[in-house]
């Protein structure tokens, strides 16, 4: 049987991180990395964005090159997916009835799409976003679409359907909820990217239910809401969100659900098993202690260096700042923090004049920002999430008044501590 000293199941941003910080570190033992798909690691984010609108090859998206893990003596599984963990004997399975070794495991495999489960959900021409082969489908069936339906409000449904809008196509869009983002972000700033979307010619279709994907000679054909209205559709992309890729670890003893549970060093309960990024459920004091998974290139890439440290002996906990960013037409959406549970959202400039942020508070402190094209006060906003700053309302409101000089006393103790 194969063995590795670390082995990591996972090939996206955790995975990839997690075998580069070993190396930085020092750690001189062998590592293997497993993926279930053919590809090296690569970038997802642009998946939904630069790859689809076919601004950026494929090639560009890799992580690294090959040459680079070669030179580091980082191996692969790729194509293989990992169904079993016997933790007493350290072993992983896979489908294939590959058996692998590990003396310490690294859980990186992230998550697959939530499927729909209405009727046609099935049918060829309805695409999930997530994998380089998810969005190569979609390209293969592009050209001669001339209507898309784009389900799910979010930032993939978002980003995918600024693309097909760009590309010529007509593009309409259904979100069960009241707005786009309404699990991520303040009204005033849904508000402000549906008027960009309809602007662009999309047709948003709010607070609906699909019922259906009407199919004819078993290709979708349209989209079927709960209130019997049909709109017609030559091919249909889904963005409802993942599901953690967990199972193998809690048949094993791991705990966990919606995800799996770690310590604030990335260990499961399970010996010699850690988990980061997207499936891992940890306790994050931005969201004020609960229990979270984050699914962000940052996350994924942290708590990798976290697991790392501690397989090398040097322990530090996970107290990352989180943070996102959208790209979607010309407009650069950068988010610090997580305003879930705000009391008040500060609007900070015009949003007409497409510069701006919204500063969320709860309880008088500064938990977030979402910036749109207003890299200073991204830049600047870290800092005032880190330190929870309790600054003045109208100072925040006010884009004259530069964030960083209501941040500088705690930048000033960052510095010196």
């Amino acid at each position: 049987m194969e063995a590795a000293d670390v082995v990591i199941v996972g090939a996206g941003h955790g995975g990839a991180q997690a075998a580069i910080a070993l190396r930085q570190g020092g750690f001189a033992g062998s590592v293997l990395i497993v993926g279930d798909e053919p590809e090296l690691p690569y970038e997802r984010p642009p998946l939904s964005k630069d790859y689809l609108a076919g601004d950026k090859g494929f090639d560009r998206l890799l992580i690294r090159k090959a040459e680079f893990w070669a030179e580091r003596g980082i191996d692969f599984a790729l194509g293989e997916r990992v169904t079993a963990v016997e933790a007493g004997a350290h072993r992983l399975t896979c489908a294939s009835g590959r058996a692998i070794g590990y003396g310490q495991l690294i859980w990186a495999a992230g998550g697959t799409p939530r499927r729909l489960t209405c009727p046609g959900a099935e049918a060829r021409g309805v695409h999930y976003v997530r994998t380089r082969a998810d969005i190569d489908g979609v390209i293969a069936e592009l050209g001669p679409a001339r209507t898309i339906a784009v389900i799910g409000g979010g930032y993939i449904g978002l980003e995918a359907a600024a693309v097909l809008a760009k590309l010529g196509k007509s593009v309409v869009l259904f979100e069960a909820g009241e707005r786009v983002l309404g699990r991520v972000a303040g009204a005033a700033l849904s508000r402000f990217f549906e008027a960009e979307h309809r602007a662009h010619g999309v047709a948003l279709h709010l607070g609906v239910s699909v019922a259906a994907i009407e199919v004819a000679d078993g290709r979708a054909a349209g989209v079927r809401l709960a209130d019997g209205a049909v709109v017609a559709a030559d091919l249909v992309m889904v963005g409802i969100g993942i599901i953690p890729n967990v199972a193998p670890l809690l048949a094993a003893g791991a705990e966990g659900g919606n995800g799996v549970r770690v310590d604030a060093q990335c260990r499961t309960r399970v010996s010699d098993v850690f988990a980061i990024g997207d499936c891992a459920l940890h306790a994050n004091r931005y969201a004020g202690g609960a229990e979270i998974r984050l699914e962000s290139v940052q996350n994924a890439n942290d708590q990798a260096s976290t697991a790392a440290r501690a397989i090398m002996g040097t322990p530090t906990p996970y107290d990352a700042v989180p943070w996102f960013w959208s790209n979607q037409y010309d407009l650069k959406l950068q988010t610090v923090g997580l305003s879930t549970g705000h009391d008040e959202a500060i609007l900070r400039g015009d949003p007409a004049t497409r510069g701006f942020s919204v500063v969320y508070r709860r309880d008088g402190a500064v938990i977030a920002l979402d910036c749109v094209n207003a890299v200073k006060d991204y830049v600047a906003g870290r800092a005032l999430v880190a330190g929870a700053v309790r600054a003045d309302a109208a100072a925040l409101a006010d884009p004259a008044v530069p964030l960083k000089s209501l941040s500088d006393g705690y930048a000033g103790t960052l510095a010196s501590a």
